[in-house]
């Protein structure tokens, strides 16, 4: 009987049953981190202490309800400290929570507009490194807290006014705040129960219960009324309305790439839904609209308490949106407590905060990608300039080194021989690579040959016109060029049109163009001129050594004393047949054997073709055994008699006697195979081909060293068509017509 599936109603139980046994604990775990750091933050920040407990409310409940990642815990963050401090000096209180509430409207239109995705677009690098320079300015700021005074307006008058702060030290304060300290860095070796409590909290009650049975006297947290009383509504600034927009545009701003990356953090560290990131800013949103609207900080979601979330064994939203809860029943009764906890301690605790911030793992990502410079100006900016001066300048340095990156040319001359010189153009030659190219080509003395090799994926028309304007002026003092194209884009695609970007692997000489296209340029205006083949080949080896022997030295140097073929491939002596590029095999791959018409004599009677046939199935054990034919082939032409006699014709009609069993299937056309193959449009020398590949593949499978294997399924034989101008590669069955309808579209599509 078929189950009917659960209704909402018969889902509910399982659903609380869930939300009590993970959800509820985790809860209680990401409270526990989330009380300590929201106070410090809201002290960091320069706003009133309880606005941090408001901001954790909100967060958690309104975001955690509204935003898009379900396991995401939001609140106030230490990556925003340093812009609230900074508008609560130029505008006060009330007016920044009216810059967050505007900063929350912008990102619910963020994400409404489905941007999300697009914020991610920033470096990686630039973010990791504003958060590292956010955390040595909060280290800065409060180790003057730590040492008994109080912080300065900027990072360079921390640095400037240390020396005097340490000579004035509150010893009292400072053994609360190292206590506090040494806690947290010994907390990770704690064993595994223990530190299911979180650092910060015991930290924190350890060093308040310590200040307390010890009478010492040391500054401690001021709170100005109840949770209640510091409630506050928003005001608007007195004029100044540029800074106004700037500070709800940093916000913004910077408060949706933190939440954005911290979503996409968290997504990583389980394996349940994935992140609806546009739902998230518009989580994010509305949630700094209600915090900015009742007097709280920014909010944003915050890494330490997600990955607390993730890690106490959460499963839904509802872990968020209960701490929230927690936070808010510990506030309206406890706050007061609140003031029995040493500022120098929780200065302990954001100094260790900001440290942690700066990850050595993002320094050494840095060195190894070439991003250190980008990584050291956007920390330098953020610390001594402001925040999104710091961003602006890292992204704009990314962006320059990426810019050089992909638009830069590796250009370089050399002599080969005595009077002969070789040019290099490699990558994505440009105007930025003009010097370059400029320097190269003045290089080249007057009178001399030439070979300009150009292998690019990008070319606009300044490189094209300074390369062409050489060329001319170099031919014009008695000297040649000889320009070969081997990139994906060639000079002439600078001329028509806006240029464009193509790619292909490695080199399109290594086995898939014709010499043609790449050694001879005048073959491109329709010109015949070739080099004599003697020529094309030591060039075509030239270019071997030089390019393609260093990508595959290391692979041939693993097949040096032995090969191990998977496949053998048995295809016709026609040029244009390539099994390796067909196939996308490299060497080692195919063990081939090429003839006429690729044949199979029937009876064993040629013997070349029977060692070969032995030797992959006996020595070398292949898998599989690849009959293939192709389009507009001589031998089929010339089996049906529509060849014109030539000397050796002799020679050519004993070989294709054993034609004589596929002209025989064939019988001009009434071959199932060869209909199939009218139907799709090919003429009757290529039917005869493919109803000749059904025949060797017969022929194969009822062969003495394949038949046993073959029925045991320990060789495969397979048949296939090579349609030369289309490129594409056919499957033929001996018995299934349908093989070649499968590919009807294909071919159709092609032509």
């Amino acid at each position: 009987m078929q189950q009917s599936p659960p209704t909402a109603d018969s889902a509910a139980p399982g659903r609380l049953s869930s939300i009590m046994r993970y959800d509820l604990p985790a809860s209680l775990v990401v409270f526990l981190v989330a009380l300590p750091l929201s106070l410090g933050i809201a002290i960091a920040s320069g706003a009133p202490v309880l606005a941090g407990l408001i901001a954790a409310i909100v967060g958690g409940v309104v975001a955690g309800a509204l935003g898009g990642s379900p396991l995401q815990v939001s609140g106030p963050a230490a990556g925003l400290t340093v812009i609230v401090a900074g508008l609560i000096a130029e505008f006060g209180w009330a007016v920044t929570c009216a810059i967050t509430v505007c900063a929350g409207l912008a990102q619910v239109l963020f994400g409404l507009s489905r941007v999300g995705r697009a914020a991610l677009a920033i470096s990686p690098m630039v973010v990791h490194a504003m958060l590292a320079g956010i955390g040595i300015t909060i280290a800065l700021q409060q180790v003057h807290v730590l040492l008994g005074g109080s912080s300065e307006s900027s990072a360079w008058r921390n640095l400037v006014e240390l020396p005097g702060q340490l000579a004035a030290t509150d010893g009292a304060g400072l053994a609360v705040g190292l206590l506090v300290i040494g806690i947290l860095l010994v907390w990770r070796w704690a064993p595994a129960p223990v530190r299911k409590v979180p650092g910060p909290l015991v930290a924190i009650v350890v060093a308040s219960a310590v200040s307390v049975l010890f009478a010492l006297n040391v500054p401690r947290i001021e709170l100005n009324g109840s949770l209640l009383d510091a409630l506050q509504l928003p005001g608007l600034p007195d004029g100044n309305w540029g800074a106004f927009a700037t500070g709800v545009i940093t916000v913004a701003l910077i408060a949706s790439v933190e939440s954005l990356l911290t979503a996409v953090a968290v997504d990583r560290m389980q394996d349940g839904p994935r992140s609806n990131l546009d739902r998230e800013l518009v989580g994010q949103g509305a949630a700094n609209m209600v915090s900015g609207a009742v007097g709280g900080l920014p909010i944003t979601g915050v890494i330490v308490r997600s990955s607390a979330n993730v890690a106490a064994g959460a499963k839904s939203r509802a872990s968020a949106i209960m701490h929230g809860l927690w936070v808010l029943v510990f506030a309206l009764p406890f706050a007061g407590l609140a003031q029995q906890i040493p500022t120098a301690a929780l200065a302990g605790l954001l100094i260790v905060i900001g440290v942690q911030l700066v990850k050595l793992t993002h320094i050494r990502t840095a060195r190894q990608t070439g991003d250190i410079a980008v990584y050291l100006v956007t920390i330098l900016g953020v610390v001594f300039l402001n925040l999104l001066e710091g961003v602006l300048l890292g992204l704009a340095l990314a962006v320059v080194l990426t810019v050089w990156r992909v638009a830069r040319a590796r250009i370089h001359a050399e002599q080969s021989d005595d009077n002969d010189w070789r040019v290099a153009v490699e990558g994505s030659c440009t105007f930025l690579s003009l010097p370059q190219l400029h320097t190269a080509l003045r290089t080249v003395p007057a009178g001399t040959r030439v070979t300009l090799e150009v292998s690019v994926d990008f070319i606009d028309h300044a490189a094209q016109q300074v390369i062409e304007d050489w060329q001319r002026q170099h031919e014009s003092s008695g000297g040649s060029v000889l320009v070969q194209e081997v990139g994906t884009v060639e000079l002439s695609s600078a001329l028509d049109g806006p240029p464009a970007r193509a790619f292909a692997p490695i080199d399109k000489r290594l086995g898939v163009v014709p010499w043609s296209s790449w050694q001879d340029p005048e073959t491109k205006n329709g010109h015949e001129r070739r080099d004599t083949p003697p020529q094309a080949v030591l060039d075509g080896l030239e270019v071997y050594h030089r390019r393609t022997a260093p990508f595959i030295r290391p692979h041939m140097q693993r097949l040096a004393h032995t090969q191990q073929a998977e496949t053998l491939f048995i295809t016709c002596t026609d040029a244009r047949i390539v099994p390796n590029a067909i196939t996308s095999s490299g060497p080692g791959d195919l063990y081939t054997v090429r003839n006429v018409g690729n044949l199979v004599p029937a009876g064993q009677a040629d013997s070349s073709v029977e060692a070969a046939i032995a030797y992959a199935v006996g020595r070398l054990s292949v898998s599989s055994i690849v009959v293939c034919g192709h389009s507009s082939c001589g031998a089929m032409h010339a089996a049906l008699g529509e060849a014109a006699a030539e000397s050796g014709e002799d020679h050519l009609a004993s070989w294709l006697s054993h034609a004589e069993p596929a002209i025989t299937a064939f019988d001009r056309g009434r071959h199932p195979l060869a209909r199939s193959a009218a139907g799709l449009g090919f003429d009757t020398a290529d039917q005869l081909s493919m109803v000749s590949v059904a025949v060797q593949v017969d022929t194969l499978t009822g062969h003495p060293l394949i038949r046993e294997l073959h029925q045991r399924g320990r060789v495969k034989v397979i048949g296939l068509f090579y349609d030369i101008g289309s490129a594409r590669v056919l499957h033929v069955e001996p018995t299934a017509a349908a093989s070649l309808e499968r590919a009807s579209s294909a071919i159709k599509a092609a032509s």
